[in-house]
């Protein structure tokens, strides 16, 4: 293994795609308030306007770069505004993606292109980009996967094959440059369904209101992996362990998951009414942008399984305290 090369991440200076909303935006503003310097590029400039007045007023340094993450020079611009801002990179997050949420069907190719070129290739592009400005001082490389790169969900079957695709660009990638020795970490970032504006968002043929499987995660539990991540090499993260089980899950018993999304899986993903007037997404035109989705759901804050990873040492003996327990009751009986 290379000795992998991380600063503090108060010292660091960060680009974050997608920036502009949901995991993205929540990212800026945890790495805004941990004092790193901040490159954030997405589509909608208002919004990366409006991000970065509210940070700088809070002393935050930040660059915006309005870019679409599929046009082939988009990585390259971002980094020369990062190199002419801040004179270097030290981390790079690939968070831009886009979703369409209906049968395959009824989804016309080109906006299945569309998800490949923002999800996929633009993961690709990024992670070449900043690979050539970290391997000679060091640095994180983090992609954002899901649990859909494990398992494909019925009326997502793009955004899932595109997800299934970063994780096996990324996990390629890591042994590549875990091979040649450079000092930079490729993390994977897994999560479940998360509150972000996804259901907004995300291009609608179901002919219904959509919204997310539960149990569904604050944005900022992603965010929290993200700074972790880029400051501790770690191969891969998961935020929500009722997703990260059911993945588990479905891969033990395939059939069975084959069944119940057949069963149950629209039902999970629709309103049984009409879908709203506005139906706009931003599959192709940027959008409205929020961290957190309009729909008013139960949302977890805070999430078991990434706190074991964060913190493997306190997890294993807080297992071994209940065995330990265990142990001692058994034997009181």
């Amino acid at each position: 293994m290379p000795a992998v090369r991380l600063k503090p991440f108060s010292e660091q200076v960060v680009v974050i795609t997608g920036a502009s909303s949901g995991i993205g935006l929540a990212t800026s503003e945890a790495a805004a308030r941990a004092g790193a310097k901040l490159v954030m590029t997405a589509r909608n400039g208002d919004a990366l306007t409006a991000a970065r007045e509210r940070l700088s007023a809070d002393g935050a340094m930040v660059e915006t770069v309005v870019a679409d993450i599929s046009d082939p020079d988009a990585t390259d611009r971002i980094a020369a505004a990062a190199i002419a801002r801040f004179g270097r990179i030290d981390t790079w997050v690939n968070n831009a993606a886009a979703a369409p949420v209906g049968r395959v069907v009824d989804t016309p190719i080109d906006d299945q292109r569309r998800v490949f070129d923002v999800g996929y290739w633009g993961t690709v592009r990024g992670s070449m980009t900043a690979l050539a400005h970290l391997k000679e001082h060091g640095g994180a490389i983090i992609n954002l996967g899901s649990i859909e790169s494990d398992r494909a969900v019925l009326l997502q079957a793009t955004y899932s094959a595109m997800k299934h695709a970063v994780k096996g660009f990324t996990d390629a990638f890591r042994t590549e440059v875990e091979a040649d020795g450079l000092p930079v970490s490729v993390t994977l970032i897994r999560p479940a369904a998360i509150h972000t504006p996804f259901p907004e968002h995300a291009r609608n043929l179901t002919g219904h209101p959509i919204t997310l499987p539960p149990v569904i995660y604050d944005p900022r539990l992603v965010a929290r992996a993200i700074v972790f991540a880029a400051a501790n090499p770690r191969r891969s993260l998961s935020i929500g362990g009722t997703g990260v089980l059911g993945t588990v899950w479905a891969q033990h018993f395939p059939r069975l998951a084959d069944l119940a999304l057949e069963r149950f899986g629209e039902a999970l993903q629709t309103f049984d009414k009409a879908p709203p007037a506005d139906r706009a997404d931003n599959l192709w035109e940027t959008r409205a942008s929020a961290i957190d989705s309009k729909q008013d759901v139960y949302v977890r804050t805070h999430s078991l399984w990434l706190e074991a990873q964060l913190r493997p040492f306190l997890a294993l003996g807080l297992a071994g305290a209940a065995t330990l327990a265990g142990m001692a009751l058994t034997r009181r009986r």
